[in-house]
């Protein structure tokens, strides 16, 4: 059990592959903790690098929906963290215990959307939404997202191709482009990819795709469209599985463009529900209007190089061998 002069430990709450989460009590004024430690007695310096600068992005930013963070310190041969305690427990946890109603999945998303969309603003990607970081308080509806580890204060960044079982972020949840093999830049949209996978599985108990073999996962991720939620649980309103999917576009551009187009959304189907009791259709994404200036990654004029290409893979993926020649001036 972790030994800190002044605090008193009172129990774990979770165990990650990196990390021990306890909850505490400082003596000297009874203030609630969270302590946070890394889980190796003689951790890398990567692992230290990202600890430090999870406390100092956290430190940072004063959203109201982002966890507060009071010191880092030193425990032996590695950091502890010590974190604002406000009663909630990470979505995972919760998930496990029960069911999400649609009003309280409605809230929770919402809630979260917006919190992100602060993130954002303060030109922060994340990087690794998914249930384990976001904490939620059901008593008193607080909800914050914690865990900036990974995260970046770049508007844009180029992931480099890295063994699966290695890449930053939580495999079940990445996307397409934050696996380094789509050739594209990494902007703040990866993070709605991931949290289109987080409303997936507080919808369905399910996550998109389940398998065990991590290069499969990144493949299924790159090229498997997931079966839609409604399809999964016919008790999903079906302009809420769109929204889900719309979040998990494989393309950056086909997904929501910012946390207040998704909010809004969302907000609209928790006002039918509590109107009507139900959700119905509508158009997504009408107030989806980006204030930022994004040069779409695509190849325009270029269909029929493109169908070429893709019919020669289609050949070639049977057993044959072909060989393609591109030409043109140099450089074009």
């Amino acid at each position: 059990m972790l030994s800190i002069p002044g605090i008193a430990v009172q129990t774990l709450l979770y165990e990650s592959a990196n990390s021990l989460v306890y909850r505490a009590i400082r003596e000297a004024d009874n203030q609630p903790l969270i302590l946070k430690l890394l889980k190796e007695s003689y951790p890398t310096p990567q692992e230290l690098l990202r600890y430090r600068t999870e406390y100092r992005i956290t430190r940072e930013l004063k959203e109201a929906g982002v966890v507060l963070v009071y010191d880092l310190q030193k425990y032996q041969n590695s950091l502890v963290m010590f974190v604002e305690d406000f009663g909630g427990h990470c979505l995972k946890i919760l998930m496990q215990q029960r069911k999400f109603s649609l009003k309280e999945f409605l809230l929770v998303a919402s809630t979260t959307t917006e919190i992100l969309g602060q993130i954002h603003s303060a030109n922060i990607i994340h990087k690794d939404i998914n249930p384990s970081n976001i904490v939620f308080n059901p008593a008193t509806g607080q909800i914050k997202i914690i865990d900036f580890g990974i995260s970046t204060q770049l508007t844009r960044e180029t992931p480099s191709l890295k063994n699966p079982n290695i890449l930053e972020g939580t495999l079940a949840y990445i996307s397409p482009e934050q696996t380094g093999r789509m050739n594209r830049a990494l902007d703040y949209r990866t993070d709605f990819y991931s949290l289109g996978v987080t409303f997936y599985e507080m919808l369905t108990g399910k996550l998109p795709f389940q398998t065990e073999d991590a290069l499969e996962l990144v493949h299924w991720h790159i090229a498997r469209q997931p079966i839609p939620a409604h399809e999964i649980d016919p008790r999903i309103p079906l302009i809420l599985s769109q929204i889900v999917s719309k979040l998990m576009a494989k393309n950056a551009e086909n997904r929501y463009q910012t946390a207040g187009g998704l909010k809004h959304d969302l907000d609209k189907c928790l006002v039918q529900l509590q109107e009507t009791g139900s959700i119905e259709e509508f158009d997504l994404g009408t107030r989806d209007i980006t204030d930022r200036f994004l040069i779409l990654e695509k190849l325009y004029g270029r269909e029929t190089e493109v169908d070429n290409l893709l019919a020669a893979f289609e050949r070639v993926s049977t057993g044959s061998a072909e060989m393609m020649l591109v030409a043109g001036f140099s450089g074009i």
